[in-house]
């Protein structure tokens, strides 16, 4: 049985792509499929990146949930990736990317002494220390209250502001703040919506941004 329909699905390089939609229409699968974890699923089709390479060992995902440890450190769950390899843990690198995100006196405490909005940012270094130029980002911002929302998105946005993003949401106004593009996937297919003129993060108050929220909004009610 079909769990996502039949789609084209471009994100340019070097850019943000939102892609909004129903629940239960495939957008997390179909994310879990692009990082080779969907095993729920088996993918009819292909991927391809435009430089001709393949995307394994290229991509990483930022979970809903940040998936912290919660008998590690900080800094122990930063560095679990490279640490589960046998890899070099790069200490110096894993301190540097904690000092970006504001969390370089927490580095010794474990989740529970975090926020939620530093353990998102726990996170976020961690996505950051794999190092990977393509990342798929599912929700990780809706757990969170307005300001650390409006506040970890700016931090995301210009921590990851030379990836190729590709993010599920179902927040039209997360959408017209952070897409360079977005897309509404259905059950008919995959149809693009005009983002807001400017560079994102967009000011949550911009005038363009909150029509694009509103039309965005009302098409995911089926008002329009």
């Amino acid at each position: 049985m079909p769990l996502v329909p039949h789609i084209t699905l471009d994100v340019a390089p070097g850019s943000w792509t939102c892609l909004l939609g129903p629940s239960g229409v495939g957008k997390s699968t179909l994310l879990r499929l692009i990082a080779g974890i969907g095993d729920e699923a088996a993918l009819t089709g292909t991927l391809t990146a435009s430089d001709g390479a393949q995307l394994k060992g290229r991509v990483a995902l930022m979970a809903q949930s940040d998936l912290l440890l919660p008998w590690l450190t900080v800094t122990d769950n930063v560095t679990l990736g490279a640490r589960l390899r046998g890899a070099d843990p790069q200490p110096g690198r894993a301190a540097a990317l904690l000092e970006q995100v504001g969390l370089t006196d927490h580095a010794a405490k474990r989740p529970a002494q975090l926020s939620g909005g530093q353990r998102q940012r726990a996170a976020l270094a961690r996505t950051l220390m794999e190092d990977r130029p393509i990342v798929l980002l599912d929700e990780p911002f809706s757990a969170l209250d307005a300001r650390t929302r409006a506040q970890v998105q700016d931090l995301t946005a210009q921590l990851l502001g030379d990836h190729t993003v590709l993010m599920v949401t179902h927040d039209p106004a997360e959408a017209a703040r952070l897409g360079d593009a977005i897309l509404i996937l259905s059950e008919d297919g995959c149809a693009a919506w005009p983002a807001p003129p400017g560079k994102p993060p967009r000011p949550v108050d911009d005038a363009r941004t909150l029509e694009t929220q509103g039309k965005l909004l009302a098409t995911l009610r089926g008002s329009i």
